[in-house]
């Protein structure tokens, strides 16, 4: 595989870029936070445990992981962004996204556990989100691993384009395996 190819399979939607504030932006990142749960829904639907158990691609996750991953990420940064709009510039808490994917829940149960928790959460998430204010989206929290602040309008951003990066993998990996 070559470089440029293990990059489209790593980021097919290319890596997370930042964005100024603009309404016309925060309206479409708000949609890819409301939508994130149907679009995933739909990504997986009918396929089957082989499929569900298949990596996207080369020492990547399978995509069971992957429906359990956008279900533990997403409840992070849904608490991370109440956390930055309700504490001042608070340290969050990073986790170890590798052995989460590793542990039973993930490994055992079936996926559509976690596309329920992402309807219920996404539908909160999105609500909490549209109710900002314009000086809500410049308040910040602190990323130790990154060692800096980042603001909600950042954190909207990254799940944003969180939640499409992960769709993208497994349309992805359907389309190069004609599922």
């Amino acid at each position: 595989m070559t470089k440029e190819e293990l990059f489209e399979w790593q980021y097919p939607i290319g890596k997370f870029e930042r964005q100024a504030f603009s309404e016309s932006i925060k309206a479409q990142w708000l949609l890819d936070i409301q939508y994130l749960p149907q679009h995933l829904e739909n990504a997986v639907l009918n396929l089957d445990e082989a499929q569900l158990n298949t990596p996207y691609r080369e020492g990547g996750w399978t995509v069971q992981q992957l429906v359990h991953h956008l279900a533990d990420s997403h409840m992070n940064a849904y608490t991370r962004c109440k956390l930055c709009l309700t504490e001042d510039n608070p340290t969050i808490k990073p986790y170890d996204e590798v052995k989460w994917s590793e542990l039973p829940d993930v490994l055992d149960l079936p996926i559509h556990i976690s596309i329920t928790l992402l309807h219920a959460l996404h539908r909160r998430w999105h609500y909490f989100l549209q109710e900002l204010t314009a000086a809500d989206w410049d308040r910040t929290v602190f990323h130790p691993v990154n060692n800096r602040s980042m603001s909600l309008w950042d954190l909207l951003g990254i799940y944003a384009w969180h939640s499409r990066h992960h769709v993208a993998h497994i349309l992805h990996l359907r389309e190069s395996k004609k599922w």
